[in-house]
């Protein structure tokens, strides 16, 4: 009871599948019906020519037929060589070996002339399918991977996937037939394409009886007994029920191997597929002789000669060897004719080749002469201009000096003033010092003598701070050493602070000016060349004491080059302030930020990107060569850091020094 409800639902549900198989070759006959005779026309009936190959051998035949005859009708090529391999797939079913090998051969002339890569591919897997039909495991192998390399198509890579698979376990190539089966099992459940499962699950059956697992193996023949009924693909039907009847064959029950083999021999002659009748009618004569039956035993033997004849005989075997042969040969002779006309353009081509060099040569030899004299004169003008440039750098060193003569004029008058103030009260006291002595006070006398020693130590001090400023004018003036030394920055902004406000005010009296410093305390020392940064400062600052400066000829603050601004306003004090702080550079470590801010009349935008132009001023002709920003920008950009401008009309300006460690 319980076997034939199984079998009554297993008969529904591959009835289901039925009639989805038969809805879409319905959908394909309707198409048929109303086509017109174009391509579309052809490429319908070999579709329908592929979904009949399987369940009704003749209606394959016949559409394929129609479509190669409407295909030279109407000149389509690629569906003539669709609908030649498609007669010659529906040929090998039948058997007739010969003529599939004939028409799959026309099928590739027209695919390799056109490079129709699909077709090429399925030529080769015919080619293939023959040779296993012949059990010449070794030349399907190598006709299946051809025919690989050209399939871009999911199905057909799946397909060859499981052609080799079957071809390497009947090879006894067990892992090469394990790793292939599963390629194909593992891309036909990701792509949905279910159509070689039954295939996959009978090479699967193989494997295992290899395996020595009956069992799993006969698991998997009636899952693509199963699988095969689905579709209706009774090819597939047989091979997978002729498996059971050789395994039943194999573990001596000959029964079951009658009853399996039957099913096998009823679905192939549905074809009829006379590959599968063969094996069949072989299994079925010898499980009834097994059985002492030789009665049927001799009615399948004559069933098996009939068929093995009309699959081999006459010669047929040999005639398809030599086709396949004569094609190879003439295959390769046109490729050796082919790479020989290749060689022989490759020659021609390398002759051009060269014939263009040896002119290219000619012509770059020619010009790299002329490049050489340009070059030349080039360097000749580069020298120039690099000395006429160190002669303006030195200029400019000059001009900040001479700019700075007053003011160091201004330091140095402050210590000597106390050195000479120092000596005269020192030259009175020991006057007074000799007067105790002479009448004996030697208590006051030492006192005295304590006063001078002060004294001397204070004209030490303001004498070394003369000698001090000297040495700095000196290391302003000399070329810079190029090597870095930890700086005070603080240090360096105050000294220049105050020699620019003194040199300015020895120059003019009139001008006055408030200054200020915001120093970081903290702020480390930042190695830098002192005499290069000190020049960037001086020149800073020179530049915002000209900015807050109000023009000699007015008495309002003007807003021209000369400085000034535009304010009426009693409380204006023209103030330069300069800030320090600590600085983290975005590339790591540390530095410092140095500002020179004043609060005069700010920047026009319509010269703010011109400023650090070399030659570029808007002071009067003959104050200012034009060079001192430019210059100042390139010091510290070679000390790895930047030098920005923020400014607003009318409010003031910040130049913002960037310097690294």
């Amino acid at each position: 009871m319980k076997k034939t409800l199984l079998f009554t639902l297993l008969l529904a549900f591959i009835w289901s599948f039925g009639l989805a198989q038969n809805k879409e070759t319905d959908s394909l006959t309707y198409q048929l019906a109303i086509a017109k005779h174009d391509t579309n026309r052809v490429l319908i009936m070999s579709e329908l020519s592929n979904k009949y190959l399987r369940t009704k051998l003749d209606s394959s035949l016949k559409y394929s037929q129609q479509a190669l005859a409407l295909a030279r009708k109407i000149n389509f090529i690629k569906g003539e060589a669709s609908a030649l391999i498609n007669i010659g797939f529906g040929y090998r079913e039948s058997g007739e070996l010969p003529k599939a090998i004939d028409f799959a051969l026309k099928a590739m002339t027209i695919a390799q002339n056109h490079q129709f890569r699909e077709i090429m591919g399925t030529c080769y897997t015919l080619f293939g399918v023959i040779y296993f039909d012949l059990q010449d495991y070794k030349k399907a192998i190598n006709y299946y991977q051809q025919a690989l390399k050209c399939y871009k198509k999911k199905s057909n890579i799946i397909s060859s996937y499981s052609n080799l698979g079957s071809a390497y376990i009947k090879n006894n190539q067990l892992d090469s037939s394990k790793y292939f089966i599963q390629l194909a099992y593992n891309n036909s459940i990701e792509a949905n394409y279910l159509e070689r499962l039954s295939v996959i699950f009978r090479v699967y059956g193989l494997i295992e009886i290899q395996s020595n697992n009956n069992q799993l193996a006969l698991d998997y023949f009636k899952k693509g007994v199963q699988e095969a009924f689905k579709l209706k693909n009774y090819r597939d039907v047989a091979s997978n029920y002729n498996d059971i009847a050789s395994l039943f064959q194999k573990m001596n029950e000959p029964d079951s191997c009658i009853y399996y083999a039957l099913k096998g021999l009823k679905n192939g002659q549905l074809g009829p597929y006379n590959k599968w009748i063969l094996e069949s009618s072989i299994l079925l004569s010898e499980a009834f002789k097994t059985k002492k039956d030789f009665k049927q035993a001799y009615e399948y033997q004559e069933l098996m000669v009939k068929t093995k004849e009309s699959l081999f005989g006459a010669g047929s075997i040999q005639a398809m060897q030599t086709m396949i042969a004569d094609d190879e040969a003439r295959r390769k002779e046109i490729e050796v004719e082919k790479k020989a006309y290749e060689n022989k353009i490759k020659q021609y081509g390398l002759l051009v080749g060269l014939s263009i060099m040896f002119f290219i040569g000619f012509i770059l030899y020619r010009n790299n002469r002329q490049k050489q004299k340009a070059n030349v004169v080039l360097e000749k003008t580069l020298s120039t201009l690099k000395s006429t440039q160190s002669q303006l750098i030195q200029s400019e060193k000059m001009a900040s000096l001479g700019e700075l003569t007053a003011g160091i004029a201004h330091e140095i008058q402050n210590p000597l003033n106390f050195v000479n103030n120092f000596s005269e009260v020192s030259r009175e006291l020991i006057g007074e010092m000799n007067d105790e002595l002479a009448v004996g006070n030697w208590q006051l006398a030492k006192e005295i003598a304590g006063d001078i020693e002060q004294n001397l130590e204070k004209i030490n001090h303001h004498g070394k701070r003369a000698g001090d400023i000297v040495k700095g004018m000196l290391q302003h003036s000399r070329t810079s050493s190029g090597v870095k030394e930890p700086t005070d920055i603080n240090a360096l902004a105050d000294e220049y602070l105050r020699l620019a406000y003194h040199g300015l005010r020895a120059k003019d009296k009139s001008f006055n000016a408030d200054y200020k410093t915001e120093f970081d305390p903290n702020l480390p020392k930042i190695n830098v060349i002192p005499q290069d940064i000190g020049r960037v400062l001086l020149n800073l600052i020179n530049n915002a004491f000209y900015a807050v400066a109000p023009p000699p000829s007015r008495s309002e603050f003007g807003t021209g080059s000369g400085g000034g601004i535009k304010n009426s306003q009693t409380d204006y004090k023209p103030t330069v302030t300069i800030r320090t702080s600590f600085w983290n550079p975005p590339t790591g470590g540390r530095g410092a930020l140095i500002s020179v801010i004043d609060n005069g009349p700010g920047i026009p935008d319509s010269i703010k990107d011109k400023i650090f132009q070399p030659f570029f001023t808007t002071k009067p002709t003959g104050q200012g060569t034009g060079l001192g920003l430019s210059l100042s920008y390139d010091i510290v950009k070679a000390h790895g850091g930047e030098l920005k401008v923020e400014t607003e009309e009318g409010v003031g300006t910040e130049f913002i020094v960037q310097l690294p460690e």
